[in-house]
């Protein structure tokens, strides 16, 4: 059975740096596809309203943010792929330095009712 992880980030709000954004996640790299991938992640889906990103992640049993955070440290394209993110990039209100993707909290659930 897998498992869904909800996470927020914000876009510097300006529209030609959006618009850069996502043109780029058109085409994102295949090598980022492959990290993605081979970490255990099985659909990942990137939404945005305004400035404000939430990413879904359904991830299989072999994926752990700690493995996949290990293997990223290791990859020159993912880091080359994280510095040209950043240039677009900003934290949300209340992260902490240096955090990006923040985990959300699920607070509603129908099958619970």
């Amino acid at each position: 059975m897998n498992k869904r992880y909800c996470l927020t980030l914000d876009l510097i709000p300006d529209e030609r740096l959006i618009a850069e954004y996502e043109a780029i996640h058109l085409k994102v790299w295949p090598e980022i596809i492959e990290s993605i991938t081979s970490s255990g992640i099985v659909d990942m889906q990137i939404y945005r309203t305004g400035n404000r990103l939430v990413m879904i992640m359904e991830v299989n049993d072999t994926f752990s943010f700690d493995r996949k955070s290990n293997m990223d440290a290791v990859n020159e394209k993912v880091q080359e792929w994280e510095t040209l993110m950043w240039k677009y990039q900003q934290p949300v209100p209340g992260a902490k330095p240096g955090e990006k993707w923040i985990m959300m909290d699920r607070i509603f659930e129908l099958k619970d009712y």
